[in-house]
């Protein structure tokens, strides 16, 4: 896009949002932190109105002047008769990597929000410039074809979906498109600190572009990367139906022709299985999933991503690991682990735990569900402090029952998505 502000490149930016939209009038959120970036985006949605909006900023509390912008893009949200919320993320430890952690909490605090508020999903103003920096980071952490193919102009998070109509556009068009209108942004300082990886990339940018590395020519590559990661996703899918098996929230995997495949369409079974078992959004790291698919194809087995994975029978089993759960609780009604939900009987003082090995030896018919010992231990139970009140998965429903939140659907659903 290189015409005027004015003319034809405001119509092609109204375009990007009326041709991802379409006709689906459904409620959505609008995520505006004050950069040019989510304004224009947020006036380009209020042009559009095609959809009842709703905006929101999050307030990392990282630096003294975020609580100011916020109130600031309220007081811009209000004028233009647009509720909005602040919702403000202050847990960070000092441990990690702070911008991957700010990020992942973003992405939750907003997804939690939209539900709330019964919107069907959240609008981020991301842009070619984005995604080609972002490549660049990826290249410098060795990523395959998934971490270097282009952002997905939609992706669910949870049972929200964020949407980035503007991916085609560059950050100049955005921000002449402001200028034309008089509208001013806020420039946050971080995004010319030479400390963050993403500055980095930008500046890299920056002197790649006389020999014609440029944003849009990484965006192409991009692209092209993302129908490659499309076209494996679609034949891992086919792969894992012939060799896939489901028993009470355990995957099977026929370990001979699991073996014989090729190893990237291996991993992607195997991350989407793990992922399918935990409910994480994101999966394993590529180099753990390859010493896993190594350890598997000598018949061993391992850990990873809170799952314990054995060998059995000519079967490779995923699983939970009673360790990554072995402290989680949850109130009656309520999805515990995010794997189950437990219907029966209201009973006071209850609540659902893992059934752990001191419950499991209290039951004495768990091997009737012809689960491992490790499955039944991470299954969950209702305790009344310490006394073991059901087990549904173990031989002791006691008048309840254990319903899975995934099903094998959500499974093969997964390999197409991730």
């Amino acid at each position: 896009m290189t015409q005027g502000a004015g003319g034809a490149q405001a119509d092609d930016l109204r375009a990007l949002i009326s041709t991802h939209f379409g006709r689906d009038t459904r409620p959505l959120g609008i995520a505006v932190s004050g950069g040019s970036d989510s304004l224009a985006l947020l006036h380009l949605m209020v042009e559009w109105s095609g959809a009842p909006l709703r905006c929101v900023t999050v307030d990392h509390r990282l630096r003294a002047e975020s609580m100011d912008e916020a109130a600031h893009v309220a007081a811009m949200c209000a004028g233009l008769g647009l509720p909005h919320d602040t919702l403000v993320w202050d847990s960070w430890d000092g441990q990690g990597n702070l911008s991957s952690a700010a990020r992942r909490a973003r992405y939750a605090l907003m997804a939690q929000w939209a539900q709330a508020h019964g919107l069907a999903g959240i609008v981020l103003g991301h842009t070619a410039d984005d995604a080609a920096e972002t490549l660049l980071m990826r290249l410098a952490r060795r990523a395959g074809v998934d971490g270097l193919a282009a952002m997905q102009s939609r992706r669910a998070e949870g049972a929200v979906t964020l949407h980035r109509p503007l991916l085609k556009a560059r950050r100049a068009d955005l921000r002449r498109y402001l200028v034309a209108r008089g509208i001013p942004w806020i420039d946050d300082p971080s995004n010319t600190d030479g400390r963050y990886r993403r500055t980095q990339a930008r500046r890299a940018l920056e002197a790649l572009a006389p020999v014609g590395v440029t944003a849009d020519a990484l965006a192409d590559v991009a692209e092209h990367l993302a129908e490659a990661r499309d076209t494996l996703r679609y034949y891992a899918a086919q792969e894992a139906r012939a060799l896939t098996h489901f028993q009470h929230g355990d995957l099977l995997l026929d370990a001979a022709p699991f073996a014989a495949l090729r190893a990237d369409i291996a991993r992607r079974i195997l991350s989407a299985g793990l992922s399918w078992i935990t409910g994480a959004g994101y999966g394993a790291r590529g180099p753990d999933l390859t010493r896993l698919l190594l350890r598997l194809n000598a018949g061993q087995g391992g850990t990873l991503a809170g799952c314990r994975i054995t060998h059995e029978a000519g079967r490779i089993r995923l699983a939970r690991e009673f360790a990554a759960v072995q402290d989680c609780t949850a109130e009656l009604g309520a999805a515990w682990d995010n794997r189950w939900q437990l219907t029966g009987p209201e009973v006071a003082g209850a609540h659902v735990a893992p059934l752990g090995p001191k419950g499991r030896a209290a039951c004495p018919d768990w091997r009737d569900a012809g689960l491992p010992a490790h499955s039944i231990e991470a299954s969950p139970a209702l305790w009344q402090g310490a006394i073991l009140l059901s087990a549904p998965l173990a031989g002791y429903p006691n008048g309840w029952s254990a319903q899975p939140c995934r099903r094998p659907d959500d499974f093969h659903a997964m390999l197409l998505s991730h």
